[in-house]
C-alpha cells in the first residue's frame, strides 16, 4: 500500500532538510524555478511526489509530519527551459539537495543524467528520467555526544601541518581498521605515529562529497583526489565505513583528544556538473543562473577554475550556502579550520577581476564563528590575474609555491637561486609584511598532493603520467626536480646516499625557516609516486602511501627537526626579520655572514656562483617583553663544496654549539664537535645548525 504524505507550509529557515523530533522541514532556494517538487522514496511502496506549498522570497518551503531521520528525498524543478537565456530546468532530473547532510552514494553513470541531449545539441532538452541512477539525499539528526571535546586552538606560530589524503593515508596500512576511512584516520596507530612525528594539524584533501567525472570513469579510473565537489555538506559516502555521519564527528573528537587539530581542504570555487556539455545533478537544475557564473552568451559558463564552471559567490543565496557550510563544519562537524581551494575565484567581482574586499572575504572576516578557526587560501587561479600570492587579507595564511620553487632550485644548484632562498628562509615579507599580517601567513610547503613526493623530486627529471591516460601531458612541466644521475629507482649507493642529503637538506630548510610549515603525508618515510606528479585519478598504489618499506632513517629526521623547530622559538616568529635594531640590546635582529666571517655585501649578493648562505637572526625588533626569547641561531645551507665559516663572536657567557649537520643520516653532528670556537668546517652539500647557549 503506497503511503501518502500530509503536507503543512513549514518554514522558510533553516534551508535544508530539518529534522525536529516531529518530523521534517524541506526548504530549498530557487530564484527563477515555477514550481518545486520534494520527491520522498519510502522504505516500502511508490516513491511520492508533493509540490512544496510555500514560496517566502525565493526560497520554497514545506514541512512533512512523522518523517524521521533516515528518509531519502530529492527535489525536482520547473521552470523554462531556455538555455540560450542562462535557464535549465528539467523535471524530469531529479536533484540532490545542495544542504543534503549525507547521500547515499554516488550517480551512476548514464545518458539520463543529462539535462540535455547526450552527445548532441546543448539546448535540446531530454526528457528521460534521471532517478534511477540518482543518488538520494537523506534527512539526517546531526546530534553526536561529544562529550569534554575541545578544540586545540593550537597558536598558529606551533603549527606543523599535514597535507593527508582519507584514503591514500590508511589504505596499506596493516595496523588499522577499515582502512581507506575517516575511522581509520583516526584509529590508535595513526594518532600515535602522527603524535609522535609532532603534527598539530591534519589537512584533509577533499571530504565533502564529490563526483568522479565521466571522462575518467569511461577509462577506468577514478576520481582520487576529490576535487569535484557534489555535495557542501554531506562527509564523501567511500570514507564512511558504516554510512553515519557520526564516523566523521568521531574521528575529529579523536583527534582532538590527541592535541591534533582538523583542517578541511574545500572546493567553493566550481562544482562538478561542468560546463554545458555536464550532467544536471543538482544546482544546474534548481537554478542555473543563480549558482553559476554565465558569459554574455548565458549559454555558457565563465571558466576561471578550469573545471568548466564557476560558482557564483556574488549573488547573495549562493554566498549564504557556502557560508552556512562552512559553519556547519565548524558547529556541527567541529573541524578547525579551511584550506580554499583556487581562492581567488571566490574573490572575484562582477568585472571578473581579484578584490581582497569581496563579500566573501568581508563575509568570512566578520563571523564569529569562522573568525575562530584557521583559513588557508591557494592563491591562485587561471582567471584574469590569477595568481594573487600574498594579496589575501588577514587572517588568511596562504600556501605560498614561491617557497617550494626557490628552495628546490637552490639544492638543485641553479645559479642564482641563492637571494630567492633567503627571501623564503625569512618569511617571504615582499610578499606578505603588510596589512599587518604575520610572518606565519605563508604556509610553506616543499611538496603537495599536486605534484611530485619529496622523494620523486630528488629520484625523476621529468614526470611519468601515462597511467593518467592523457598522454602524459597532465601535470606540471617544471618541477625543479633533479634526478641526481639515474631516472627513477637505482640501486647506485652513491646516488641513494646524494639523494638522501638532498631530502635532508631540503626537510631541514623547511624548518629552519619563518613561516608555517606543510608537509605531504608519507614525505617523511620516503613515500614515491613512481614519477607521476598528478595522480589525481590514480586510486591504485600510485596514490596510496607506501608503508611497507618505510625510510626509517628519513622519518627520524624529519622527527627529530620538527622537534628542534617546536623547541627554538626564534624559528617560529610571528614578526618579520629585516636586519632592524633592538631596542632590547641595539643588535640587529637577522645577518647574513660570509665564510671569512665578514657581513655579506651587494655585491657579494649578485655573483652568479654564490652558493651557500649563512644567516644569523635574533628575536625580531619590535618583540614584545611577554613573548618567549632566545638568544641567537646561525644556520649555514651550503650547497656547494666542504668550507671552514667563520661565526660570529659570542657574548661572555656563551657559546655557539652545533646541534644540527645533515650531512650525516640522523642530522646529529660528531658528538665531538659541541661547542665550537672561532670556525666550524661545514660539510659538502649541508645544512649545519649551531644555537647560542650558555657556556658550561
Amino acid at each position: 500500500m503506497t503511503q501518502r504524505f500530509p503536507i503543512a507550509a513549514g518554514r522558510a529557515a533553516p534551508l535544508g532538510a530539518t529534522f525536529d523530533g516531529d518530523g521534517v522541514n524541506f526548504a530549498v532556494f530557487s530564484q527563477n524555478a515555477t514550481r518545486m517538487e520534494l520527491c520522498l522514496f519510502p522504505e516500502t511502496g511508490a516513491p511520492q511526489r508533493i509540490d512544496l506549498p510555500e514560496r517566502d522570497g525565493d526560497v520554497w518551503h514545506g514541512y512533512i509530519p512523522g518523517l524521521t531521520a533516515g528518509t531519502r528525498y530529492g527535489y525536482r524543478a520547473h521552470g523554462p527551459w531556455a538555455p540560450r537565456e542562462g535557464h535549465r530546468f528539467n523535471p524530469a532530473k531529479l536533484l540532490m539537495d545542495p544542504y543534503a547532510k549525507r547521500l547515499t552514494g554516488h550517480p551512476v553513470w548514464h545518458p539520463a543524467l543529462m539535462g540535455h541531449r547526450d552527445g548532441g545539441d546543448d539546448t535540446v532538452i531530454d526528457p528521460r528520467d534521471s532517478a534511477p541512477w540518482m543518488p538520494r539525499s537523506v534527512v539526517e539528526d546531526p546530534a553526536f555526544s561529544w562529550g569534554r571535546d575541545r578544540a586545540p586552538r593550537t597558536p598558529v606560530e606551533q603549527t606543523v601541518i599535514y597535507e593527508a589524503h582519507v584514503k591514500g593515508l590508511t589504505a596499506t596500512r596493516p595496523d588499522v581498521g577499515d582502512p581507506g576511512t575517516f575511522l581509520a584516520m583516526s584509529s590508535d596507530p595513526m594518532l600515535d605515529y602522527l603524535t609522535d612525528l609532532g603534527i598539530t594539524a591534519v589537512e584533509l584533501l577533499p571530504a565533502q562529497a564529490f563526483l568522479t567525472d565521466r571522462f575518467l570513469h569511461e577509462k577506468g579510473l577514478t576520481n582520487y583526489w576529490g576535487y569535484q565537489t557534489l555535495g557542501f555538506f554531506a562527509p564523501e559516502p567511500r570514507y564512511l565505513a558504516r554510512g553515519r555521519i557520526s564516523e566523521f564527528q568521531q574521528m575529529v573528537a579523536r583527534f582532538h583528544s590527541a592535541g591534533i587539530e582538523v583542517l578541511m581542504d574545500v572546493v567553493y570555487n566550481h562544482t562538478c556538473e561542468g560546463d554545458e556539455r555536464g550532467p544536471t545533478l543538482s544546482f544546474r537544475g534548481l537554478d542555473n543562473a543563480s549558482y553559476y557564473r554565465l558569459e554574455r552568451d548565458p549559454r555558457r559558463y565563465v571558466n576561471d577554475t578550469g573545471c568548466g564552471n564557476t560558482v557564483n559567490v556574488e549573488h547573495p543565496m549562493v554566498l549564504r550556502m557556502i557560508m552556512d557550510s562552512l559553519r556547519y563544519w565548524v558547529e556541527v562537524m567541529h573541524v578547525d579550520g579551511f584550506r580554499f581551494d583556487l581562492c581567488p575565484t571566490l574573490g572575484r567581482a562582477g568585472d571578473g577581476g581579484f578584490d581582497p574586499g569581496a563579500a566573501f572575504f568581508d563575509a568570512i572576516r566578520q563571523d564569529p564563528v569562522l573568525g575562530q578557526v584557521k583559513l588557508i587560501a591557494e592563491p591562485w587561479d587561471i582567471g584574469p590575474g590569477g595568481y594573487q600570492l600574498g594579496a589575501f587579507p588577514p587572517p588568511f595564511l596562504e600556501w605560498n609555491d614561491k617557497f617550494r620553487d626557490r628552495v628546490r632550485m637552490f639544492w638543485r644548484g641553479d645559479a642564482g637561486s641563492a637571494p630567492g632562498l633567503a627571501d623564503r628562509l625569512t618569511g617571504s615579507a615582499l610578499q606578505f609584511d603588510h596589512s599587518g599580517r604575520p610572518a606565519t601567513a605563508s604556509v610553506n610547503l616543499l611538496t603537495a598532493h599536486d605534484g611530485f613526493t619529496l622523494r620523486d623530486v630528488v629520484s625523476y627529471t621529468a614526470r611519468h603520467n601515462d597511467a593518467n591516460g592523457e598522454d602524459g601531458r597532465d601535470g606540471h612541466g617544471e618541477n625543479y626536480s633533479d634526478n641526481m644521475g639515474v631516472e627513477g629507482p637505482t640501486e647506485d649507493p652513491a646516488i641513494l646516499s646524494a639523494r638522501a642529503r638532498r631530502r635532508r637538506n631540503m626537510m631541514a630548510t623547511l624548518m629552519l625557516s619563518q613561516g608555517t610549515p606543510m608537509i605531504l603525508a608519507g614525505d617523511e618515510i620516503g613515500n614515491s609516486q613512481g614519477g607521476n606528479n598528478n595522480a589525481y585519478a590514480q586510486d591504485n598504489a600510485t596514490g596510496w602511501i607506501d608503508w611497507t618499506e618505510p625510510d626509517a632513517a628519513f622519518h627520524a629526521f624529519t622527527r627529530a627537526m620538527i622537534g628542534f623547530r617546536a623547541r627554538h622559538p626564534l624559528l617560529r616568529q610571528k614578526l618579520f626579520l629585516h636586519a632592524r635594531e633592538r631596542a632590547v640590546d641595539g643588535r640587529e635582529d637577522l645577518f647574513w655572514w660570509r665564510p671569512d666571517g665578514l657581513p655579506m655585501q651587494d655585491a657579494d649578493w649578485t655573483r652568479g656562483a654564490l652558493n651557500a648562505l649563512a644567516m644569523e637572526l635574533r628575536m625580531a625588533s619590535g618583540t614584545p617583553a611577554y613573548a618567549e626569547t632566545e638568544q641567537a641561531i646561525f644556520a649555514v645551507f651550503n650547497r656547494g663544496p666542504a668550507q671552514t665559516w667563520r661565526l660570529p663572536v659570542p657574548p661572555d657567557g656563551m657559546g655557539w654549539h652545533w646541534r644540527i649537520d645533515t650531512a650525516v643520516p640522523d642530522g646529529c653532528p660528531d658528538p665531538g664537535a659541541g661547542r665550537v670556537a672561532g670556525a666550524a668546517r661545514i660539510p659538502a652539500d649541508s645544512v649545519s645548525v649551531f644555537v647560542l647557549e650558555p657556556a658550561p
